[in-house]
């Protein structure tokens, strides 16, 4: 049995607010790497009847028909407290990098200690914990990477490009979950195309450094790659829309995009209490333009400088 590493990112395209990248590892059967018949008992998609079962699914999808309680429901099941209240950082901090989490605390509007979970009952998920332990024979494990916009632009500015903000990230994450289980046991990777990209093999190549790529293949539909060198059988897979496959992916995606929306709640909150009245804004382009005007003269007093606060690209 292989584990089935996905990863899925959220917040690439906003000028305000954190890029979020997650990685979820799940031990998988060889003969279901996608996840969804072995899990079926214990998991639905958001199409899928309400009958008790945690939901898991790409996070648009699961957003926009639930909203925030939708998303909290899986991701506090899965990976926060369930049966109590605690902080964002007693449920999450293990799971971001050092830089991430370092970024996240320098906010004067993030509230680490706000209790958890915001938009349901902790009951509930004490009902949904013991149906997702039951699910797996082994322990689910993630990692978290966040990227507010100091250092988003900061990246930005010593590479010429937004994108490699994105494939740091993805190193990162893989280099936090290579050493997942037992060295023995394989691993499959699977990443959403990133920007409409087909060739990965270098990036691949920072991730597994004593080791060596081999392409497989490069195309629209599949960009695939193996590593040699590393002492266990490693497989990367980008394709596009690799959460509607994959069930870990799938899963990555509803992590990430929970963080970011809880981040932006958190923003949204800050800066009406020094804006009344102020419209909450989700901090993609066309939106973040009339939010951050809106805000200009409490930035000026509260000393804020664009590039701690607007992404350039």
């Amino acid at each position: 049995m292989p584990w089935v590493i996905g990863v899925d990112e959220a917040g690439y395209g906003p000028n305000l607010g954190p890029l979020v990248q997650a990685a979820v590892a799940l031990f998988l059967p060889e003969e279901d790497i996608a996840g969804w018949p072995t899990m079926k008992a214990h998991v639905r998609t958001a199409r899928g009847k309400s009958d008790g079962r945690i939901v898991i699914d790409d996070s648009k999808k699961v957003y926009t028909r639930g909203g925030l309680a939708a998303l909290e429901r899986t991701v506090h099941a899965v990976f926060g407290a369930p049966g109590s209240r605690r902080t964002f950082e007693a449920c999450f901090r293990t799971l971001f990098d050092d830089d991430g989490w370092a970024d996240l605390i320098a906010e004067p509007w993030f509230a680490a200690a706000e209790a958890y979970p915001l938009a349901m009952p902790c009951e509930a998920l004490a009902e949904l914990c013991p149906r997702w332990k039951g699910a797996n024979s082994r322990e689910c494990v993630a990692a978290v990477s966040l990227v507010q916009p100091r250092r988003f632009n900061r990246m930005v500015d010593e590479t010429d490009s937004k994108a490699m903000v994105l494939s740091r990230g993805l190193v990162s994450l893989l280099e936090r979950l290579r050493h997942v289980g037992e060295a023995s046991e394989a691993l499959l990777i699977l990443c959403d195309k990133q920007g409409g990209r087909n060739y990965y093999a270098s990036l691949v190549q920072a991730a597994f450094p004593e080791g060596w790529v081999v392409i497989e293949c490069e195309s629209a539909a599949e960009s695939r790659y193996r590593v040699e060198g590393v002492g266990r059988p490693v497989t990367i897979n980008f394709k596009p829309r690799a959460d509607g496959d994959s069930l870990a992916v799938a899963l990555a995606s509803m992590l990430c995009k929970y963080v970011r929306e809880v981040c932006m709640l958190q923003f949204n909150r800050f800066w009406a209490s020094h804006v009344p009245g102020l419209t909450p804004t989700a901090g993609y382009p066309q939106d973040a333009k009339r939010f951050y005007e809106a805000i200009a003269e409490a930035r000026a007093k509260l000393g804020y400088a664009d590039h701690t606060l607007w992404r350039k690209r």
